[in-house]
């Protein structure tokens, strides 16, 4: 991304900024909207309010000297400004040397981060047993693959570590290494990268494997991205048409660019159509994939299975040769799609034996909304939060 300074932002307007943000601090939304209004990106735009806090604690201050000799208070402040001020190491040595802390050149500050980075374990430590569910991936840095198994419920980092390879023996290792700092897997979900998944399985033979869903569909959404981008172009091609037929003069121009309007017009309908008839089936398959229905009753993996079978079915009759090619290997693979409402049914069965059936179900609505708390903007945050309440 390219940034450029922007000459229409002088100091009082930038001062203004800062005041709205400091005044709309914890308001859901408001630094999105401060942002768009005044056509800054977020990231500039909480550097500012770090900067102006940074500068009014010094300007407020009478301790600046002591300060400025306390080592740990300057390590406090780079960690922050690195970890929660998102800022660059250019940014913080500007800070720094306009603060006239000491040192403050680029090269110390990239010493002291990677000296830091090297202290830090790769793997956390637990004092007693803990069981997690994983969530483990690779990314890649330079073309170097990193192992990662983060805590589903948490998102807590549990280990990550620079591999050489991504096969099923470092992923072991990777696992084995959890297991030895007191880590216990009830399961673990991911992509079918077959190193993490042999690995995972050779390390934890008896936990449970679930497909991630994410890598599961992605791939129709991404249909659904370019079915969206033709509809948009075909809506052009319609517009262009229509504006050609509407400075054509004579009679044989107006009938022929009158066909031409008709061509798009069609071609702009089955466009609008495919993408809208995918969009509201995806819609349908999200909420199938689910847990529970809207009304908080467990699903079935039966009836999941049939509720998958038919929107596939209906997925492929959208005239998309993509969807075709796309569908094969999730049909394949929809048994694993199912583990999840097995295990449901397994734990709900446990449960009826020793809670009321009643007050399970009411468990189970509190449970359903409490699952959606997190994922929902403010409207809908407060309206899970009451029915989790109330159940």
């Amino acid at each position: 991304m390219k940034f450029t300074r922007r000459p229409d932002l002088d100091p009082p307007t930038r001062i203004h900024i800062v005041m709205l943000a400091w005044l709309h601090q914890g308001v859901y939304g408001k630094m999105t909207q401060i942002a768009q209004a005044y056509q800054i990106s977020r990231t500039f735009l909480y550097q500012l309010l770090l900067a102006a806090n940074l500068q009014l604690e010094v300007l407020f201050s009478d301790e600046k000297l002591r300060f400025q000799k306390d080592h740990q208070h300057l390590e406090h402040l780079l960690l922050l400004l690195r970890l929660e001020g998102n800022c660059s190491l250019l940014s913080i040595a500007a800070i720094l040397k306009a603060l006239h802390y000491c040192p403050n050149a680029v090269g110390s500050l990239s010493q002291f981060f990677h000296s830091a980075g090297q202290t830090l374990p790769a793997t956390l430590s637990m004092p007693s047993k803990k069981v997690v569910f994983y969530l483990s991936d690779e990314i890649f840095a330079i073309h170097a693959p990193i192992l990662v198994t983060i805590d589903a419920r948490s998102t807590t980092i549990l280990n990550i570590e620079l591999a050489s390879d991504r096969s099923a023996e470092t992923w072991k290792a990777h696992f084995e290494a959890l297991d030895h700092h007191h880590f216990v897997s009830l399961g673990m979900a991911s992509d079918r990268g077959l190193g993490l998944v042999a690995g995972y399985q050779a390390a934890c033979d008896m936990a449970l494997w679930v497909a991630d869903y994410f890598h599961e569909f992605r791939d129709l959404f991404a249909v659904l991205h370019q079915l969206e981008c033709k509809a948009y172009a075909t809506i052009t091609q319609e517009y262009d048409a229509a504006r050609t037929f509407a400075h054509a003069k004579s009679e044989a121009n107006l009938e022929k660019r009158l066909q031409q309007y008709e061509t798009a017009h069609d071609a702009c309908e089955q466009a609008i159509a495919r993408y809208d008839q995918l969009a509201m089936l995806l819609h349908l398959l999200r909420e199938a994939l689910h847990v529970c229905t809207p009304h908080g009753r467990l699903r079935t993996q039966e009836n999941v299975r049939s509720e998958l079978l038919l929107l596939f079915d209906m997925i492929q009759e959208i005239d998309c040769a993509a969807l075709a090619k796309t569908l094969t290997p999730i049909r394949k693979h929809l048994d694993d799609l199912l583990v999840p409402f097995k295990q449901a049914e397994s734990i709900a069965a446990a449960l009826r034996v020793v809670v009321p059936h009643d007050a399970l179900d009411m468990l189970v609505l509190a449970w359903h909304h409490d699952h959606f708390i997190s994922q929902s903007g403010a409207r809908h945050k407060e309206y899970h939060q009451r029915e989790r309440d109330f159940w």
